[in-house]
């Protein structure tokens, strides 16, 4: 195979390499078009369009691509200078190309909008801002493409460019730049999909217009050329083969030489000399067994002296990762190192598929990775680009196995999230059906609550709109201060939020509104109160703290949702009377009249005495059959507990004598107990509404609600009013049934 670096002389042989020869004649049309209709014509960078169109498809035809991919990578630059002779692609060269072409002028258009937006960033934490926008802009970029031939199409373009700036030995702000960008963007996409022959000129080219002193300088010390270096290499590994051989292993060699930027890279990471690397020149061995590895490396010794301090055994010790192979530097015949990777195909496999794929620890901002699933599908991606680099030499001849990769490569898109710009070129990453909602709340919670509407691509839009990759959406927010507007509860309906993250803020704000108001409705009955009493000039701090309340607002909050009764704070008021803790006692939500207020309906009896006042314990809330107790409070008679109950443990240490032998009396056939019941599920909409069914067709009074909701699971609490706990058992097994219920259980 030619070097990519031979391939701005590319030939019109080069150009249909591995094809058929129906496809070969295909590709030359498109070549003969292209000559006459990029004649005189060059691209916005100065290089001639003709030069750079077989540059782009001449690699292209190293990448083992399909004649479409090929025709494509000489065409998509003739719509962008001459969009009337683009316009001839389709019935020229088919719908395919014409598909393709479009797809790469939809990334170049994001290359357009998004020109330097992460360099935009400000503040402290810029640096990390940039990569993460970055990543971003990677993950944007593979999103887009429909087909990720279209992909291919544009590093090889990214390639093409890069060679002749560098040919023409142009070194300025542009160059500069456009290196930067390959650097960041185009490299690590090419690292990623494994496609080596490109990642590594992009690096070395983009390197060579950042740092070029530094370039040259690593270039000096190699002390030989790139083809020189791979002659070493190459030789080395026909004398391990046939060392192989005659020991009869079958094994599987290649290799490859340190590329300029990686060394560079290896030795500021690491704070290396030159002299201390010992991978610029390096070779794999592939073999059948775990035996068969160290075989192989008794053999690699042999031949060459190992350097002892330079060997690791990654099978027997691997890394944290799951990393598995033998490493070993040894000194060549020429008194230089080489180092040497052995590791069996599963091994491979995984180092290069797998969670200790490079990528994942070399990649700058790769903590910013949300899921597993795009990383399958990438590892997915560079097995099939993998897959068709291995059969190439098969294809020919053999169109359904072309038309097979043709089609997979076409379905491997990366559909479950979408990229949205906003007008600044700033990328967010959304999931699939996400809308101007779930957009504006990723940019800050505030501006969530206060959009009031939303431009896409500048029309206006409705709020449900599902959003698509590469839109720029812009948000209309209300006037005012923070705080002052809020979201509409139309947006917990069903196609307004694709996320629950903006689920959850939503009806976050509306439960600091219901908040808020019950804390106004307390202050008001305990306002009411004071003045009934003549007591207006208390103080309520003093007050809250007397009741047992850390702060007035808790006081003023179980006031408003009725958890604590108005007449023990008139209790509170008077000098000589002591404020009774309030966990001894229940205090009911409004509910049916039969519910258990008072002692004389609650069907409990105290032994050995008759007409005490009882209050069941609004800590436990025991109801019949439970194992209940009781204990004497001061001034409001005996609290019901479980036996069970924590609270009742901790009072009885401190106060036994006070404890009383209670049992469950016949009470009234109507009489019902209030009891908290805890459920937990996964959230989703319309849950609420079946738990309640549940709660209906069992006949049961819910008087109180309490929900909330976080990372995808709901927890609610529910107080209901039950006869007795077999009822409740009942219900628990019903709740337990409905969709998406992990757990039913009495709190």
């Amino acid at each position: 195979m030619v070097s990519i670096a031979a391939l701005n002389s590319a030939t019109s042989e080069q150009l249909v390499q591995g094809l058929s020869p129906q496809d070969g004649a295909r590709v030359m049309a498109a070549y003969d078009f292209a000559c006459a209709a990029y004649a005189g014509r060059t691209c916005t960078s100065g290089q001639p369009a003709l030069e750079f169109a077989v540059g782009v498809s001449g690699t292209l035809a190293l990448l083992s691509t399909d004649a479409e991919t090929r025709i494509a990578g000489l065409l998509f630059e003739l719509c962008l200078l001459d969009p009337a002779q683009g316009i001839a692609i389709e019935p020229k060269f088919g719908k395919d190309v014409a598909d393709l072409v479009t797809g790469v002028h939809q990334l170049i258009r994001l290359r357009e909008l998004t020109q330097g937006s992460p360099a935009a960033t400000r503040g402290k934490n810029a640096a990390q801002q940039a990569v993460a926008q970055m990543e971003t802009l990677r993950k944007m970029l593979l999103a887009m493409a429909s087909d990720m031939r279209v992909v291919l199409v544009r590093l090889a373009s990214a390639c093409s460019t890069l060679r002749w700036f560098a040919d023409q030995k142009i070194f300025n702000e542009m160059t500069r730049a456009y290196g930067r960008e390959t650097l960041d963007l185009y490299a690590p996409l090419a690292n990623r999909l494994g496609i080596w022959q490109v990642k590594w000129e992009l690096e070395d080219l983009s390197f060579r217009f950042i740092e070029p002193e530094n370039y040259k300088r690593i270039a000096k010390m190699l002390e030989e050329k790139r083809m020189m270096r791979e002659s070493f290499v190459t030789q080395s590994i026909e004398r391990l083969q046939s060392e192989l051989a005659n020991a009869g292993i079958a094994a599987e060699v290649f290799g490859r030489p340190k590329h300029i930027y990686s060394i560079w890279n290896k030795m500021r990471g690491k704070d290396l000399d030159f002299t201390e690397l010992y991978d610029v020149r390096a070779f794999r061995v592939i073999v059948a067994d775990v035996k068969t590895c160290y075989t192989v490396l008794g053999l690699v010794h042999n031949i060459w002296t190992p350097i002892p301090k330079e060997f690791d055994d990654y099978i027997s010790r691997p890394k944290p990762n799951g990393y598995q192979s033998l490493h070993t530097v040894v000194t060549a015949d020429d008194g230089r190192p080489l180092e040497v990777q052995i590791r069996t195909q599963e091994m491979h496999s995984f180092a290069e598929y797998g969670v200790a794929a490079h990528w994942r620890y070399k990649e700058e901002g790769n903590s910013s990775f949300q899921g597993q699933k795009y990383d399958e599908k990438i590892a997915w991606l560079r097995q099939l680009l993998a897959w068709k680099s291995e059969v190439a030499d098969a294809v020919v001849g053999q169109e359904d196995l072309q038309r097979e990769w043709v089609e997979k490569l076409k379905e491997a898109t990366l559909d479950d999230r979408i990229f949205v710009l906003t007008p600044q070129a700033r990328v967010l990453e959304l999931p699939v059906g996400a809308t101007p909602i779930d957009f504006a709340y990723h940019l800050h919670s505030d501006v969530g609550h206060r959009c009031r509407g939303a431009r896409v691509d500048g029309i206006m839009v409705p709020l449900n709109t599902q959003l698509k990759s590469g839109q720029t959406c812009e948000i209309i927010t209300a006037k005012g201060a923070p705080g002052t507007a809020g979201p509409s509860r139309d947006w917990l309906s069903p196609g307004y939020a694709a996320s629950n993250r903006t689920r959850a803020k939503v009806r976050a704000w509306f439960h600091a509104i219901d908040m808020q108001e019950t804390l106004s409705h307390g202050r008001a009955l305990v306002e009411k109160s004071l003045q009934r009493e003549g007591k207006t000039a208390v103080n309520l701090e003093a007050l809250a703290q007397k009741l047992g309340f850390a702060k007035v607002d808790d006081l003023f909050l179980a006031v408003g949702k009725d958890e604590f009764s108005l007449r023990h704070v008139e209790h509170a008021l008077h000098d000589n009377a002591e404020a009774p803790p309030p966990t001894d006692e229940v205090v009911l939500n409004k509910s049916r009249a039969s519910s258990t207020e008072q002692g004389a309906k609650s069907g409990v009896l105290v032994l050995g005495t008759d007409g005490l006042m009882t209050q069941l314990a609004k800590c436990c809330k025991p109801a019949p059959p439970d194992p209940i107790v009781g204990f004497v409070t001061r001034g409001k008679g005996v609290s019901i507990h479980r036996l069970s109950c924590k609270n009742f443990a901790e009072m009885r240490l401190k106060a036994p004598e006070r404890v009383i032998v209670t049992e469950w009396g016949g009470g009234c056939s109507e009489t019902v107990y209030p009891v908290d019941l805890f459920v937990l599920a996964g959230d989703r909409q319309g849950l609420l509404r079946d738990i309640s069914e549940v709660f209906s067709r069992e006949k049961i009074n819910v008087i109180g609600v309490n929900t909330q909701s976080a990372k995808g699971q709901a927890r609610m609490t529910f107080t209901a009013e039950i006869g007795a706990t077999a009822q409740l058992h009942k219900a628990l097994a019903a709740i337990s049934e409905v969709s998406g219920v992990l757990e039913a259980r009495r709190a």
